[in-house]
């Protein structure tokens, strides 16, 4: 871990309209993420930790406040340079692994990579290491459906971690898995944050998985109250 901020957040809000209701999910979050940090993030369900994540990738837009992803400024770059720096600087892991069935392991690793416009050989090269480092290698043909649920999950942590991104957002990644496939993840995560230097900012009711972290914050209400 290094002093160099990957990503950060200032004074982020994030409301919604319900009807005649104005409801602030997001209260004034300020956040940083240095290169290589293993964050998590604690809290009740509706504290607004997956709010959070959500703009930080941003795949949602903030009320009030600004998110810096790389150096750049997520509200004021434009929707398609939005789209490429997500690709590029961050990754994703969600608790269902988002995998698309009709696609095959290598696939689905390989897809960030023709997103970002590198070539089939490029994209099947890269995908094939990484399903080697989490341990698929014997199972690059197959589709989601024909893997346990461990197995989906190491595929999904391969494809967010295809384009060398400088963060991966994890959003209750061992939270559909028994305590034995969980701690595999666990230990997976920490041997390819050494490895790659990649940040982790992880949401999770799991107080094993946050002891792991190097620090791990709690939010109540829309507002991170300790940390």
């Amino acid at each position: 871990m290094n002093d160099t901020v990957i990503l950060q957040c200032q004074h982020l809000t994030k409301r919604y309209q319900q009807g005649d209701l104005d409801v602030e999910v997001l209260k004034g979050i300020d956040l940083s993420i240095n290169a290589g940090e293993r964050v998590a993030i604690m809290g009740a369900s509706g504290s607004g930790k997956s709010t959070l994540l959500h703009l930080l990738g941003g795949l949602e837009k903030a009320t009030d406040g600004q998110v810096i992803l790389d150096g750049e400024n997520l509200n004021t770059i434009s929707a398609l340079r939005l789209s490429k720096l997500r690709n590029r600087s961050l990754g994703f892991i969600y608790q269902f692994h988002h995998l698309l069935g009709e696609f095959s392991i290598l696939e689905n690793v390989a897809m960030p990579v023709l997103i970002a416009g590198e070539s089939v050989k490029q994209a099947r090269v890269k995908a094939l290491e990484l399903l080697d480092r989490v341990g698929l290698e014997h199972r690059v043909e197959h589709k989601p459906g024909e893997l346990s649920g461990g197995e989906r999950q190491r595929a999904a942590v391969a494809r967010a971690l295809i384009n060398q991104p400088k963060c991966i957002l994890a959003d209750e990644p061992t939270g559909n898995l028994d305590s034995k496939t969980a701690e595999q993840i666990y230990q997976l995560m920490l041997e390819l944050n050494q490895e790659f230097q990649v940040s982790f900012l992880v949401v999770t009711h799991d107080p094993e998985l946050a002891q792991r972290m190097d620090r791990v914050l709690h939010m109540e209400d829309g507002l991170i109250v300790s940390s």
